[in-house]
């Protein structure tokens, strides 16, 4: 296919889950309805009818996942990547085979290098029972590099109120806000990721966005340097205009980075991802929940899983929980424990 503006270079459906170019090895959205929930932290209605244990079904407007009583991922392992969860509603509850926990949400973002190799669940733990628990999340791959993959594992908690939000005002007052979860925009700087992440060298400009752009709004993309991979993620609108060329919500679009990209918004809000980074140019092989670069590695990576069970499962259920009294907060394995910032 043939594109009208040279900045794009291809225009794709989004799937389940969502392509990804190099660094990244894929994006998750997940966009659940969930009704109220019970003592247990549960839906408050009815599991019959659902394949629980694999339920990705949107039935009533939302899934159970891998969970049989409260929605989410029960313990699972990973290795030789990091997964950044950006939550835009809801909680989740976090517990690792290391000893780290926590909760957080509605606009937190938990960044974790699963190194040389962890176990964690990310439960959704439905804590209101009279009004509904809506779940917005996106969950990103990040690839690491051959020299970082058997690093200890790590993770950090990106606390929404410490996220910051670059706002443009176009000619006509329309606005377009950005939340900069990873990279440098406007002068604002991301908060540091996990410290052996692909993002942590400036030089790779790995950027994840989030933003909105009000109904007719226009935004100009900065450049980014020749190499890097750049897409943009149009999950939610009418349509857009990228130099003239029209795009309908639903789509990925792959940017030519030293290209003028201009976005006109249409007659609805947008929104939108932006993911972009050099890339790491290593072979990928991945089985399941591990990703490394030869299929031998990926053979020891189940052995090592089989006799280590990569620290074991600290916790006393596999969707492990935490009480509902807990606000959000982070337990590190080294002891600290960790708050968001008292509001100013």
């Amino acid at each position: 296919m043939e594109y009208e503006s040279r900045a794009v270079i291809n225009v794709k459906p989004l799937g389940f889950p969502w392509e990804t170019e190099d660094p990244f090895l894929f994006c998750v959205y997940h966009a659940d309805a969930y009704p109220e929930g019970n003592k247990e932290f549960g839906p408050d209605t009815s599991l019959e009818g659902r394949n629980l244990g694999n339920d990705f079904e949107l039935k009533d407007g939302w899934r159970m996942y891998h969970g049989k009583a409260i929605p989410g991922f029960p313990v699972h392992p990973h290795r030789g990547f990091e997964t950044v969860t950006v939550v835009r509603k809801g909680l989740v509850d976090h517990s690792d085979s290391l000893g780290g926990a926590g909760r957080y949400g509605n606009g937190d973002v938990q960044w974790m290098t699963a190194g040389k190799g962890i176990q964690h669940a990310e439960m959704f733990p439905l804590l209101k029972q009279d009004t509904p628990n809506p779940l917005e999340l996106f969950q990103i791959w990040l690839n690491l590099p051959r020299a970082s993959k058997m690093v200890d594992p790590h993770y950090a908690m990106l606390w929404n109120e410490e996220i910051p939000e670059y706002v443009e005002k176009d000619e006509s007052g329309n606005l377009t806000r950005v939340e900069i979860v990873a990279g440098t925009l406007g002068g604002f700087d991301a908060p540091d990721p996990a410290p052996q992440s692909w993002a942590a060298n400036a030089e790779n400009e790995v950027a994840i966005w989030y933003f909105q752009m009000e109904a007719n709004a226009q935004w100009t993309l900065p450049l980014a340097s020749a190499g890097i991979n750049r897409t943009l993620y149009f999950f939610q609108g009418d349509q857009i205009k990228i130099n003239h060329m029209v795009v309908k919500a639903g789509n990925a679009i792959q940017l030519e980075p030293q290209q003028v990209v201009t976005i006109e918004n249409g007659t609805r809000e947008g929104r939108f991802l932006l993911l972009q980074g050099r890339p790491i140019l290593e072979p990928v092989v991945n089985y399941g929940p591990f990703v490394m670069n030869t299929r031998e590695e990926i053979q020891q990576t189940y052995r090592d899983y089989q006799e280590t069970q990569f620290g074991g499962w600290p916790w006393p259920r596999p969707d492990q929980v935490h009480p509902p009294e807990k606000g959000r907060f982070a337990q590190h394995p080294h002891g600290q424990e960790q708050f968001p910032p008292e509001p100013l």
